[in-house]
This record gives structure tokens, sequence and C-alpha cells, in this order.
């Protein structure tokens, strides 16, 4: 656990240090959701589509804060000294922690930016389904992203690559996210049980990649070396 949290911090306070999350992701994650308000230019539409705009301008932004993790373990070989140190899937998972507390402040900037651009009303009675759709959905995106950010390290091309082999992946968690955040904006078209449903498939999808991130992690960054 000691090195879990180590990995863990080491990767935040090199976010703390180049600003990268604030001076690069948040601005393009909220250009997104104000390209996709202006595009739609419709009060009743965008209310109905706001849930799902809110997890693509996440997926994209992810993609960015992977590619960024990553890009400062490859040079000088940084990520092998890191293995040296501690066994890979303590590496994986020290990524992954890192991975959503930056990915689980972008959500909550990026709900903001839906009540504020979009006119979401979030009753008080849904809130916790809203934050539990937030955790579940973004441990999902911090496992998959640390996975195939590994896949791709060291390979020629990896910021065009990341997002053709993650964005598949992702796919069922865009879904699910999408279909739980709409009941948790009290959405006319799902119920509030109907959101938690949604939110069991996300825990299922989290702990199954989560799991096999573990176990992959170790072969992938050996091959990689």
């Amino acid at each position: 656990m000691n090195a879990i949290i180590t990995v863990a911090k080491k990767d935040l306070l090199i976010e703390w240090r180049t600003r990268t999350l604030l001076a690069r992701v948040v601005p393009f994650a909220l250009l997104v959701l104000v390209m996709f308000a202006v595009a739609l230019d419709s009060e009743p539409l965008l209310l109905r589509a706001a849930a799902g705009l809110v997890w693509l301008a996440m997926l994209f932004s992810t993609m960015l804060v992977v590619q960024r993790a990553f890009d400062v373990e490859t040079a000088d070989g940084a990520l092998d000294a890191l293995l040296a140190c501690a066994s890979p899937a303590r590496v994986f998972f020290g990524k992954v922690v890192a991975l959503f507390v930056q990915l689980f402040a972008l959500g909550g900037v990026l709900v903001v930016g839906a009540v504020v651009l979009y006119g979401v009303a979030i009753r008080g009675d849904r809130i916790v389904l809203l934050v539990t759709v937030v955790i579940t959905a973004t441990c999902g995106l911090a496992v998959v992203g640390t996975l195939y950010g590994a896949v791709v390290a060291n390979l020629i091309g990896r910021d065009s690559l990341l997002p053709l082999l993650a964005l598949p992946v992702l796919a069922p968690l865009l879904i699910a996210a999408s279909r739980a955040t709409e009941a948790a904006f009290g959405s006319n078209t799902i119920d509030v049980a109907n959101g938690w449903a949604w939110v069991g498939v996300l825990i299922i999808y989290a702990v199954v990649f989560g799991s096999a991130g573990a176990l992959a992690f170790a072969p992938l960054t050996e091959s990689d070396a």
C-alpha cells in the first residue's frame, strides 16, 4: 500500500508542478462543452443530451491526461527505474489512483459546466447518485487509461494509437455513465432506479479492467522494455 501511495504522490506532484490539468486539459474540456452548446443551439436538446456531452468531453480529456502521464514515464527510462523499485501491480494501481484524482476533479468541473452552460438542474435527492456515477465511471476511465497507456507507451505514434485502441473499449463505459448521469440530471426517459442499475454496470466494468490491468501490466511493461 505504501508503494501505491508513493507512486500516486509522485504523479500528482508532477502534475502540481507542471499544472497540465489546469492549464491545458480543463480549458480544452470546457471548450468542448461550449462547442457542443453552439452546435446544438437548442435548450431542450441540450438538456436531453447534457449527460452524454459531459462524458464525451471527459473521454476526450482522459486521452490527454493519460498521454501526458506516460510521456513523463518513458523519458530517460523513468518507467524502468520505477518498476525496479516496486512491483508492476503496485505501480499500476499507483498510477490509477493518481489518474483517478485528476479525472475526478475534472469531472466536477464538467458537471458544474453542464449546470452553467446547459441549464441542468440537479435535485437534492439525486446528488448521491450523481457523485456515485462520477466516482465509478472515473475509476473505469483511470484503469483503462493506465492499461492502454502502458500498451502504447514506447510505440511510435502513440499519441494517435492511444485513442484508436482505448475508445472502442471505453464505449460501454460511455453508455453506462451517460445513462446513469441522465437519471441523476432528472431526465424523463430514465428513472433513479435504472440509474443505479447502470452504476452497477460501471462497478463491474472497473473491477474487471482493474483486475486485468494488474495482471497485464507486468508483461506489457516488460515487452516495452
